[in-house]
């Protein structure tokens, strides 16, 4: 029993990653699935093309690993957070599309409630901005839009979950209805301080009880992955929303220990330890990812754009084939040539939450190339998240003893050594990336390992991290603070939009 099984189940892609009891890779296999944008800020996916791109890439690393399923000792989970997903719970088939993170239909509902003013309400009990980001609103929509939602609700003939809810009862064949904390802590109906749903927000936002799913701490039992799945059944030990996951995956496991994760968007976590904030800089408290029943929060921000925009500039801009070339040609010039990117094609998240920006391009000259553009795209990535850990910096005070040391980084885009280098410069602190950058996977199998008695625990886990590389700032702090006013100014013209 010397492997474990991480479900990582992304926005644009399932994955899964076979480790061994060290955290090194044995194998890994990974499957896209389609994107829907039915219209202007709608996201969607289709559950069942969830699970099947998942149900692939777990049978296919099995085979690609030649381990047998009967050495597994167990499966942790992690997800997209956020996203979220209605079925009728006998048969297990999805009421509609899922609605994805991104997706901003339900910022009329959330307008209505600041106007109102309950806005630090909600704050309050659950540590999140009133947006459209998190689960409760494009619940309510579902609920109030597809046909017979609500009576069907009522009548307790429908179950809400997020990601990892949809695939704990497709791997257990219908028998588990479950989440953990962190996950639970981002639909905005988790009462954060109080560890339960909160029925002054459920009726708040008119959502059923009999809905949710169960809520358990991020290391524990949740039940088995049937047999007729993988040739063996494999306990399920650990669950954790995929940025919380990346943040036990770097072993932050201490108060003033932070993250950055590059991916489709990028996510900033900074380890609080037991103290409850609300921010003062539009940042958002959250639970950590947690193999023990104690209160742990983390402060958070979230990029909506981050690799995204690479994206953007190969299927929208068509500047770029493959997302692979952005780096050379933005390295084919010094610098952006006085361009700034600030891309707020879904609005901006943390800290400005201005759902009404859209993106910008300022600095623009005759002399402007497509080299210049694509360096502003890659060099927005780390503007954003700097301005982030500026904030995080500013809600735990500079200068007390917790101010940041140093960064982590994993994600996709961690690789890129330009981005990294820039993104120290900014900062002024090192960023330095792990030797395993798939954190994400790697600490829902941490949490899994500790449920099945594989480690001892973060003691132990700690010992694992391995340094890959480490990027020290190499320009002064007046010329980055420089920098970061010129892209703050840009920001603003994006917002005054």
């Amino acid at each position: 029993m010397d492997y474990l099984l991480a479900i990582d189940q992304g926005t644009s892609s399932s994955r899964c990653i076979l480790f061994d009891r060290q955290g090194n890779i044995v194998a890994m296999a990974q499957q896209e699935f389609p994107q829907y944008y039915p219209q202007s800020g709608w996201v969607e996916h289709e559950p069942q093309e969830i699970w099947q791109s998942q149900l692939a890439t777990l049978q296919e690393v099995i085979r690609k690993s030649g381990v047998s399923p009967s050495q597994i000792a167990a499966a942790g989970i992690t997800n997209q957070r956020e996203t979220t997903l209605v079925w009728h719970r006998k048969t297990g088939q999805p009421l509609c599309r899922a609605i994805v993170w991104q997706d901003r239909r339900g910022e009329a509902l959330c307008s209505t409630l600041r106007e109102k003013g309950l806005a630090p309400f909600i704050q309050e009990r659950t540590g999140l901005k009133l947006d459209a980001y998190f689960s409760a609103t494009k619940l309510c929509w579902i609920l109030e839009n597809v046909p017979d939602a609500r009576r069907l609700a009522e009548q307790g003939e429908l179950a809400f979950g997020t990601v990892d809810t949809w695939l704990l009862r497709q791997l257990s064949k219908g028998r588990v209805h479950a989440t953990d904390i962190s996950n639970a802590s981002r639909t905005m109906l988790f009462n954060i301080r109080e560890n339960r749903w909160d029925p002054e927000l459920l009726d708040l936002f008119g959502i059923p009880a009999k809905m949710l799913p169960e809520v358990l701490p991020s290391s524990a039992r949740y039940g088995q992955i049937d047999a007729s799945i993988a040739g063996h059944a494999i306990p399920i030990g650990g669950v954790a929303g995929d940025q919380q996951s990346a943040l036990f995956g770097q072993a932050c496991f201490k108060a003033g220990m932070a993250k950055n994760t590059y991916g489709t968007g990028c996510f900033a976590l900074l380890h609080a330890g037991g103290h409850f904030c609300v921010s003062e800089n539009g940042l958002l408290t959250t639970r950590v990812a947690q193999h023990q029943d104690v209160l742990e929060y983390a402060l958070e921000g979230s990029v909506f754009i981050g690799g995204a925009v690479v994206q953007w500039l190969r299927d929208g801009l068509g500047v770029i084939g493959q997302s692979a070339e952005v780096q050379p040609l933005a390295d084919s010039v010094p610098d952006s040539g006085g361009v700034l990117f600030v891309p707020a094609f879904t609005g901006l998240g943390a800290p400005y939450w201005d759902a009404n920006a859209r993106g910008t391009l300022t600095g623009l000259t005759r002399a402007t190339t497509a080299a210049h553009i694509a360096r502003a795209a890659v060099e927005s990535i780390a503007y954003q998240s700097a301005a982030l850990l500026d904030a995080m910096s500013q809600d735990v005070g500079v200068g007390n003893g917790e101010a940041l040391q140093e960064l982590r980084v994993d994600g996709g885009a961690c690789v890129n050594n330009s981005l990294m280098q820039f993104q120290a410069d900014l900062l002024g602190i090192p960023v330095v990336r792990p030797r395993i950058i798939e954190t994400t996977a790697l600490g829902a199998a941490y949490l899994a390992g500790l449920q099945a008695g594989i480690w001892s625990g973060t003691d132990e886990l700690s010992s694992l991290w391995r340094e890959d590389r480490r990027f020290e700032p190499a320009i002064g702090r007046d010329e980055a603070c420089g920098l970061m006013e010129k892209w703050n100014r840009a920001v603003r013209q994006t917002m005054a939009v």
